[in-house]
């Protein structure tokens, strides 16, 4: 049975934005996109949408259209509020796929060993959480422990996706690390939810010299402020810490952060960890998978993900993370 994203021609893709309105003057690129499909396509000289657009085909049965269109409306929010969000300008089902339309913006990965960088990223994630706590959404889902450590659990047990001579070794330190993530949440305390990013790593921010944009709310979900703040960080404990006090002293001018947020900051990192091979054995026949990650379920994939969840473990063992 072939997958979904086979009849997704170059043709197909040209037709479906022509069919939008738009004219492409037959040039597009692939952009860098596995869970949907993502093209830059140049339009006929004199298109008032610029030199070039960029089409989103999402992925057919991973969101409603309702849930799409709040992610839209997420989106245009922000930019009312002018946040530099990129948000869609069109928005239509075609041959089975929801294709959005999105200005083109480019731009280059932040320097994010620049403090002066960090603050800047900082205070525009404080704008988006201050909209993003005015209200829910209200059909997209929440990241919860549930949802990003016990169901992409279970679907890797359910499904075989372990090798035999490793299983018994991943069952019991992904069991051991989901109980330190609850006792994570336990010790947090009652934390807001509010609207997020969601996927808030270096690629999907965007920088040029009037400063960065946000791109990508495809992952958009209710959630705690820290889940959008934790990916900027890297490097040793030290590192991180002082990363973390530049990216706050940005936040904090739009918006508070609750400082008991950060007993979640690897709780959350490892929900990621499990989220992220349940992710790419569901999307295993997509034949962009295989080609992207062949070394995906092999004895030494699954090996590695044994000592990242017990380095996990060590480091949910610790102090919380302190920006000060």
């Amino acid at each position: 049975m072939s997958h979904p994203y086979s009849a997704l021609t170059p043709e197909a893709v040209l037709d479906a934005v022509a069919s939008l309105g738009l004219a492409p003057d037959g040039r597009l690129l692939s952009l860098n996109s596995y869970e949907n499909r993502v093209y830059q396509v140049w339009l006929d000289e004199g298109s008032p949408h610029g030199a070039a657009i960029v089409a989103k085909f999402y992925r057919p049965g991973r969101w409603t259209r309702a849930q799409i269109d709040e992610e839209h409306a997420f989106a245009r929010e922000l930019a009312e509020r002018e946040v530099p969000v990129v948000a869609p300008f069109r928005c239509e089902e075609i041959a089975g796929f929801v294709v959005a339309l999105y200005p083109r913006r480019g731009g280059r990965p932040p320097n994010l060993e620049d403090p002066a960088v960090l603050e800047w990223i900082g205070r525009f994630l404080g704008r988006i959480h201050a909209v993003g706590a005015s209200q829910p959404f209200k059909l997209r889902p929440a990241l919860t422990v549930e949802t990003f450590g016990l169901e992409p659990r279970e679907w890797l047990l359910r499904h075989a996706s372990i090798p035999a001579d490793v299983l018994d070794a991943w069952k019991a330190v992904s069991s051991q690390a989901l109980d330190f993530v609850r006792q994570g949440f336990e010790d947090a305390g009652e934390i807001t939810c509010l609207r997020l990013h969601g996927d808030c790593h270096p690629g999907n921010i965007l920088w040029t010299e009037d400063g960065p944009h946000f791109v990508d709310l495809d992952d958009a979900r209710m959630g705690p402020a820290v889940q959008d703040l934790w990916m900027l960080l890297s490097g040793d404990r030290a590192a991180q810490s002082a990363q973390l006090r530049h990216v706050l002293a940005g936040y904090e001018q739009f918006r508070p952060f609750d400082r008991r947020e950060l007993r979640l900051v690897e709780a959350l990192r490892t929900l990621r960890l499990l989220h992220y091979s349940g992710w790419i054995a569901r999307r295993w026949d997509d034949p962009a998978f295989p080609a992207a990650f062949p070394w995906f379920g092999t004895q030494r994939y699954w090996q590695d993900r044994i000592l990242e969840l017990k380095e996990q473990v060590a480091l949910m063992s610790e102090e919380p993370l302190s920006p000060d």
